[in-house]
């Protein structure tokens, strides 16, 4: 399954967001933008169990981030 995770950081912190989430496998794709959210990631997991895990104990244990707003892909 994939879901568009919206990722909102403090300000001056995206560079290192960005990096540590592309570190992250399931990420295939993350792109900071201009305003809000300022971070676009692209996943891809098994699972909704999967997602859960990911987005809750990795993606939000990223230093910098303020919150998360997960979307998934129905099509």
């Amino acid at each position: 399954m994939k879901a568009f995770v919206l990722v909102n950081v403090r300000a001056g912190k995206s560079p290192e967001v960005l990096a540590a989430l592309r570190l992250i496998d399931a990420v295939q794709i993350a792109h900071a933008c201009w305003g809000r959210p300022d971070i676009f990631a692209l996943v891809e997991v098994r699972n909704e169990r999967a997602l859960g895990n990911l987005v809750m104990e990795k993606v939000q244990s990223i230093v910098g981030i303020e919150s998360t707003d997960t979307h998934i892909v129905i099509d």
